[in-house]
């Protein structure tokens, strides 16, 4: 609005001139307010008021895409969510809560996202989480509902949001498939460009590559998270698998124990843990694992199964019986549960008939492995009838046709070639196994057919190996006393002995050691007297048993000869030296 400046007042001017003399006061005031009004008014300009910081910056556009801020608290509310460990992801939580953001579309859509991770992710930390609520037009909520309903979400073509790339991976957390898994990786690498300091793209990473058969790929990915942050604990987890699966069951034990020491309350660790004491056969500790597994839920069939396993392995037969009972009800044709039950019917009750019906009602479906046929064959050439063991050996043969036979069924056959004594067959499966693994049993195996063969100084070998790696090994001590015995060498051989026998209580291992000195005596008298102490430890010591009837076979005496000749072919029926001195003595003998 323009104002002009008044016309000269004739009060004031007479001729030009202003009369003389002190204006009124109200003319002096109309005057000053003239001046005033000739002037332009200027814009009015006001004072800033100063805003506090957390709303200043937290001022969203009206219609924003993604939740954001020109700064500050809220890029920190985000970095930490985008970090993805729980400390961090708990943090931001937190300052949305103190900060009075939770009813903000900012901070509803960040705690949407931090309950969504704790809990898929996490689920082992037992903490108080809002509910998710976050707003319905809001970007990150179409990508969390579609996690929901197990659809992945593409990234915007040229999107620089790290969560776009990472968000999704929720919908893919349980999926196993790899034509699935493979094309999310590009994403993932994309996201730890954006932000390398985040535990979740190389978790997410880690997923895919386990579930894919890429474990080395997983292994470098696991570890990177956790080198990320050691809160990160299903990295932790995941590494462990991979241990397991790389055969270092030991180091994954290690890192489940520690776990489990982190968190005890995590009942996935727990179940974990039990599992890889079970799979290295570590009965003692996976007996009370299973069984706080079972006290969580004791209708758990894997557990259940599990924990019959154990109590067979550690000869507690009649203890077994109630957990297999209880799984015949959940499924009587499982393989392994048919196998423990014919284990306990053969080891626990000697009872072959039993065992072999559920052997063969194992062997007729399509899931018996190497294991339970090993078994079966085993048990049925074991048996003193001339149909079983025939049995027994077409299923060996069937399993040695295979195109590469397991370890299990080459030992097998070479238990089964030195049982009959045909060290030359017994060779051949030796150096079959011996070409894949060398553990305990296949070294005593080998020192068996080389004395077998007779080539003394080889079985040596063999059994000096086997008590050098394990010293406390019974009975790799007796095969390499055997063997310096068979090399002449009864001085080293008497030393062992008697270190042995010292302060060992009776029983059957107390009655080889007797039949073993009885081997290095001079005097025949004193051989004898040691075959008897050891006869008095144990009646069915065979090697005693022949030993004997050898002395009083070459003495002549007969009666006294076939006395032990019995006794040894009630013990051992099918040896084939026995078989031949039985011939020798059918009279005798009744026969």
């Amino acid at each position: 609005m323009k104002y002009s400046c008044p016309q000269r007042n004739p009060r004031f001017h007479k001729g030009g001139r202003a009369k003389r003399g002190k204006p009124p006061c109200r003319v002096v005031f109309v005057f000053i307010l003239s001046l005033c009004a000739c002037q332009s008014q200027p814009p009015i300009v006001e004072t800033p008021i100063p805003q506090p910081a957390s709303i200043q910056e937290l001022k969203e556009p009206a219609a924003p895409a993604r939740p954001s801020g020109s700064g500050g608290l809220a890029d920190e509310i985000r970095a930490l969510t985008e970090n993805g460990s729980p400390p961090s992801l708990m943090q931001a939580l937190d300052m949305i809560r103190g900060r009075d953001l939770a009813a903000s579309d900012f901070g509803r859509a960040m705690s949407a996202i931090i309950v969504n991770l704790m809990q898929k992710l996490y689920p082992s930390i037992r903490t108080p989480l809002p509910p998710a609520d976050p707003p319905q037009t809001n970007a990150y909520s179409r990508i969390l509902r579609e996690a929901e309903r197990g659809n992945y979400t593409s990234p915007p073509a040229n999107s620089s949001d790290f969560l776009d790339y990472t968000l999704p991976f929720l919908a893919l957390l349980n999926e196993t498939k790899g034509e699935r898994l493979i094309p999310i990786l590009p994403d993932l690498q994309k996201a730890k460009e954006l932000n390398p300091s985040s535990v979740l793209a190389p978790y997410f990473s880690g997923l895919i590559y386990e579930r894919t058969g890429k474990i080395d790929e997983a292994e470098a990915e696991y570890t990177k998270a956790g080198e990320l942050s050691s809160d990160c604990y299903p990295a932790a987890e995941g590494l462990a698998r991979i241990k397991m699966a790389k055969g270092l069951k030991q180091e994954a034990i290690q890192i489940f124990s520690d776990l489990v020491i982190r968190y005890p309350d995590n009942s996935a660790v727990k179940r974990q843990l039990a599992l890889a004491y079970y799979e290295v056969g570590d009965w003692s500790r996976a007996e009370p694992a299973i069984a706080e597994v079972l006290q969580r839920d004791s209708r758990d069939g894997e557990f259940i199964l599990m924990r019959a396993r154990v109590l067979v392995e550690q000869g507690q037969f009649t203890q077994a019986q109630a957990p297999l009972d209880l799984y015949a009800s959940i499924n009587p044709s499982n393989p392994l549960y048919l196998f423990l039950r014919a284990r306990v019917q053969a080891e626990g009750f000697h009872n072959r008939d039993a065992a072999l019906n559920y052997l063969r009602s194992l062997l007729r479906g399509s899931n018996a492995g190497d294991e339970e046929s090993v078994y079966a064959a085993n048990l049925l050439m074991e048996s003193p009838r001339a149909e079983d063991q025939n049995e027994g050996r077409e299923l060996l043969a069937r399993l040695l046709n295979k195109e590469e036979p397991s370890p299990v069924v080459l030992n097998l056959a070479l238990q089964d070639s030195i049982r009959r004594e045909n060290w030359r067959e017994a060779n051949d499966y030796l150096k079959l196994l011996l070409a894949v693994r060398r553990g305990p049993q296949d070294l005593l195996s080998a020192y068996k057919v080389e004395h077998g063969l007779g080539n003394n100084a080889a079985a040596l070998t063999y059994a000096r190996e086997l008590h050098e790696k394990d010293p406390a090994n019974e009975e790799g001590t007796i095969a390499y006393i055997s063997a310096l015995i068979d090399t002449g060498r009864q001085d080293e051989a008497g030393r062992l002995i008697e270190s042995r026998l010292k302060g060992m209580s009776g029983g059957g291992l107390k009655s080889r050691y007797y039949y073993l000195l009885s081997r290095i005596r001079t005097n025949e008298e004193a051989a004898m007297n040691d075959l008897r102490s050891s006869l008095f430890e144990d009646p069915r010591n065979l090697n005693a048993l022949i030993a004997m009837f050898d002395i009083y076979h070459r003495h002549r005496d007969e009666r006294r000869a076939v006395y032990y000749l019995k006794q040894a072919l009630a013990i051992a029926p099918d040896n084939p030296q026995l078989k031949r001195y039985e011939n020798e003595f059918a009279a005798l003998l009744g026969n």
